[in-house]
C-alpha cells in the first residue's frame, strides 16, 4: 500500500537548537497512529513540517509523494493545538467558512456532529467553554474527508469526559482509507484506538512499532513501554 506520508533524513533547526535530528518515516494509509513523546520531544514542529508550516532545515517530508504546498493541503486536515478560529463567528458561520474553504468538507457530516455536540449553531464562538471551542474545533476538522488527519494535542487541555467524546467523533469519523496521526504525551486515555506508535525523544524516534506488537513481544501496554522508556 502506498505510503501516505515519508519522512527521509528530516530535521529541524531554530538557531542554534536542534528540534529534529534524522526522522525517517514511513505511514501507510489506514491507520490510527500515536505520535508519542513528553513536551518538548519535537512532536509539534513534526506536524507543523507535515503541514507546510514550517520548512525542514535537513532531509525531506512528502504526502502521497508531493513536497508540503497546495497539493498536500488538499489531503491534509490539521488541528493545532490552539485554537485559530474567529471567536465572533457563530458555529453555523464556521460551517459555511469551512464549506468555502475545503472542497472536501461534508456540511451534513459536520451539523451532525455539531448536533450531538449538544451546541446551538447560532451560538457564537466566544459564549462557548474552552473545551467545548476544542470540541467544535475538532469537529470541523473531522467533517473533512481527508486523506491524512494530524491531530495535536486533541485531548490535552479538556477534562475525562470531553476525552471520551473526541475520541469517539475521531473514531466515528475515520474512514479506511485515511489515516490520523494523534500528537499527545496522554497515553492512557489514547492507546486503545491506536494501531500504530511513534515514540519521539529530544526530537528522534525511539521506537516506531505497531500496538499489537508492542503487546506481543513486549508482553506490556504502550503507557507502560511510554513510562519505562521516559523514564515518567
Amino acid at each position: 500500500m502506498k505510503a501516505v506520508l515519508t519522512a527521509k533524513g528530516l530535521g529541524k533547526d531554530f538557531g542554534r537548537k536542534r528540534v529534529l535530528k534524522n526522522i525517517d518515516l514511513e505511514l501507510e494509509k489506514g491507520k490510527i497512529i500515536g505520535l508519542l513523546g513528553p513536551n518538548a520531544s519535537g512532536k509539534t514542529t513534526f506536524l507543523k513540517l507535515a503541514n507546510g508550516l514550517l520548512t525542514p532545515t535537513a532531509g525531506e517530508i512528502r504526502i502521497a509523494g508531493f513536497a508540503p504546498g497546495p497539493e498536500s493541503k488538499k489531503m491534509v486536515s490539521y488541528l493545532p493545538e490552539k485554537t485559530y478560529l474567529n471567536e465572533w463567528m457563530r458555529t453555523e458561520q464556521l460551517v459555511e467558512f469551512f464549506a468555502d474553504f475545503y472542497e472536501d468538507f461534508n456540511v451534513d457530516r459536520a451539523h451532525d456532529m455539531l448536533k450531538r455536540l449538544q451546541v446551538d449553531p447560532r451560538d457564537k464562538l466566544k459564549t462557548l467553554s474552552k473545551g467545548t471551542k476544542e470540541k467544535v474545533q475538532l469537529c470541523l476538522v473531522m467533517a473533512r474527508e481527508a486523506e491524512l488527519y494530524l491531530l495535536d494535542e486533541p485531548i490535552g487541555g479538556v477534562d475525562p469526559a470531553a476525552r471520551d467524546f473526541i475520541l469517539e467523533t475521531i473514531i466515528s469519523n475515520y474512514r479506511e482509507d485515511s489515516t490520523i496521526v494523534i500528537s499527545t504525551h496522554l497515553i492512557a486515555d489514547i492507546e486503545k484506538v491506536l494501531d500504530y506508535v511513534i515514540f519521539l525523544k529530544e526530537g528522534e524516534i525511539v521506537l516506531a512499532s505497531p500496538v499489537d506488537e508492542i503487546r506481543e513481544k513486549e508482553g506490556k501496554s504502550v503507557d507502560t513501554l511510554f513510562r519505562e522508556v521516559f523514564k515518567c
